[in-house]
């Protein structure tokens, strides 16, 4: 019995949510989104709830069931408020900054590093060290943040590199200066 996928999804004010045979289409505010699921996974609207149901017991259909659930709800908020993920560079001389759709970033190579922002991303620097990725696709925000950490990842001994902002680095201790 899958918990998740037997929870109604809330439809916020504002968000028209409707089913082809194959296809969700949500919009709001913020966009649209579609999304294709497997036909053995129902979806009902009644009144501002959307219920999810699946066809039979099969193990493979059970994990269908929560994961297009999960994929309905991050749409629903997607469009209506949503996703962001904050970065923070971290070292000396380590900076960034966005010029037309392209973030800019140094990072104590020898080159600056040029970081193509795609489409449907919101990129905006505060103080040349926390960079803020936004969208209404939950998967691309995280992926695109996920993508700039990669570029420089925080090392263990002075914390340099970009870090997530709610993330915590487990420092070491450098060498000790006693000789035997």
């Amino acid at each position: 019995m899958s918990r998740i996928g037997n929870k109604p999804v809330e439809v916020p004010k504002g968000v028209k949510v409707s089913f082809s045979p194959d296809l969700i289409s949500v919009e709001g505010p913020k966009g649209k989104m579609t999304q294709d699921y497997d036909p053995r996974i129902s979806f009902k609207l009644e009144g501002s709830q959307v219920l999810v149901a699946r066809a039979n017991e099969e193990k493979e259909i059970k994990a269908k069931h929560g994961l297009y659930r999960n994929l309905l709800q991050n749409m629903l908020q997607g469009v209506s408020s949503g996703f962001q993920k904050v970065l923070i560079i971290n070292g000396v001389g380590y900076r960034g900054e966005v010029k037309g759709n392209i973030l800019l970033l140094n990072l104590g190579y020898s080159n600056q590093i040029e970081y193509m922002i795609p489409k449907g991303i919101q990129i905006a620097v505060e103080n040349n060290t926390k960079i803020s990725v936004s969208g209404i696709s939950k998967e691309q925000v995280g992926q695109v943040a996920s993508e700039i950490r990669g570029l420089r990842g925080p090392e263990p001994y002075k914390g340099k590199g970009i870090r997530y902002d709610d993330e915590t680095i487990r420092r070491k201790v450098g060498k000790s200066g006693v000789k035997k």
